[in-house]
């Protein structure tokens, strides 16, 4: 089984809703909630199942950054869990745009993490290697 977990901090200069949108272009259907931690606040989500992933998938093919995203997952991975950072900035309008956590954006990343049984199997169907720019090779993945 696949779990994904989102979370963003919201600053008090960020509408609520429009960091909500920014997750839902990348990951629609999560189960959002807003939780103080400490004295920060973040818009976390949680989603079971590749489908929470169907946009991710094809935003990458879209943005045709294919070999960036394998590149990024394949680095990412700790466990049985991907861990990457997206701008928020970039996921509103649609966009995917990794980021190294919170240093190289301002108003703090959308973190993603991905939990699956098999990882690699999720970065290969997510990001197959390419050759001149085409996917080698394209799988389908099932939920468990």
């Amino acid at each position: 089984m696949i779990k994904i977990r989102v979370e963003t901090p919201i600053y008090p200069t960020e509408d609520v809703n429009k960091v909500k949108k920014a997750i839902e272009n990348i990951i629609p259907n999560m189960d959002c909630k807003i939780e103080k931690i400490g004295k920060k606040t973040y818009l976390i989500g949680e989603i079971e199942g590749s489908k929470g992933l169907k946009s991710l998938h094809r935003l990458l093919r879209e943005q045709k950054i294919l070999d960036t995203a394998r590149s990024v997952f394949k680095r990412s991975i700790s466990g049985n869990t991907i861990i990457f950072y997206l701008r928020k900035q970039a996921a509103f309008m649609g966009k995917i745009h990794f980021c190294d956590a919170y240093a190289e954006t301002p108003l703090g990343p959308i973190v993603v993490q991905i939990t699956s049984d098999d990882p690699h199997k999720v970065i290969d169907w997510l990001a197959p290697p390419t050759k001149r720019g085409q996917p080698v090779f394209e799988i389908d993945i099932q939920d468990e």
